[in-house]
Formats: structure tokens, sequence, C-alpha cells
């Protein structure tokens, strides 16, 4: 084991002393060493003298990745956000106007829960529920929608 680590720690060296020969910065404020799986392996690694942190989840290319690689954490964190926006767009917006609103929704909303569902692709019950809970809410609160059913909502909004 420890000779990956030290293996490791070379690929990071040399790494290191490419960036420095082509005067490229390396911010270890933004690196962090993830260990996958359940085994937790004490991993001290260092660029220029400083140590990169250890940590439970790290964002990647927008997404979230924690240890046991689930999509729940990134889930969250993104159904979170697309509910302010919701609520912003309800606030910012006077209008009783349908048309209007969804298209704001469909700007705004939409794009943040879809941004790169291949990767994180929700594949349980609960994921798929609780994401689809933001669209459910957002019809509910439109102007003449909110007696009907989240069905027929869909269909008179033209929604998936």
């Amino acid at each position: 084991m420890y000779i990956h680590v030290l293996q490791l720690q070379q690929a990071v060296d040399a790494l290191v002393a490419w960036a420095n020969e082509w005067q490229l910065s390396i911010s270890v404020n933004k690196c962090c060493v993830l260990n996958v799986g359940k085994v937790t392996y004490s991993t001290c690694f260092s660029i220029d003298c400083l140590s990169v942190p250890a940590v439970e989840s790290a964002r990647d290319l927008g997404v979230i990745v924690s240890r046991d690689l689930s999509p729940s954490l990134h889930r969250s964190n993104i159904v979170a956000k697309a509910h302010k926006r919701t609520a912003a767009i309800y606030r910012a917006f006077r209008s009783s106007n349908a048309d209007l609103l969804i298209r704001a929704y469909l700007t705004y909303v939409r794009p943040l829960v879809e941004h790169d569902s291949v990767i994180w692709s929700p594949y349980t019950v609960k994921d798929i529920e609780v994401i689809e809970t933001v669209q459910r809410r957002f019809t509910k609160r439109l102007p003449k929608f909110s007696a009907l059913p989240y069905t027929e909502r869909l269909k008179r909004l033209n929604l998936y």
C-alpha cells in the first residue's frame, strides 16, 4: 500500500514540476483528496510543501461526488437551489400569466435540475420523487392550476 502512495506523490510532484516549467500555478486550496469506497486510507499528499486535505465529498465540474459515489448529496444540493430559484421567480414576477411564469421556470430552474443529469442520473424512486417535487410545487402555485391534479397540470402546460 505504501508503494502506491509513494507513486501517487511522485506523480503529483511531476505535475507540479511540469506546471512550474510552463509557468502555471496550481491552487492548493482548490485541491483535495477523496477516498472512494468503504476503506479509508491515510494518505498525506503535498503540493509545494503544503498538505492537501482529505474530504468526504468534492465538487468536480459542477457535480458533487461523495466517497460512496451516491448522487444523493448532489441531488439534495440542486433541489435546494431549484426551490430557491422558483421562490425568487414568484417574488420577482407579479404577473398571473402562467405562460410567462412557465417560461421563467424553463429558463432559470429546469437547466439547473437537468445539468449533468447523465452523470449523476437519479436511479432510485426517492431521488426521482424529490427532484420532481420542484416542478410539482412550482406548477401547483400557478394561478388557476392549484386545484388540478399534477398530471393534468403537466398536460395543460405542455411539460413532461
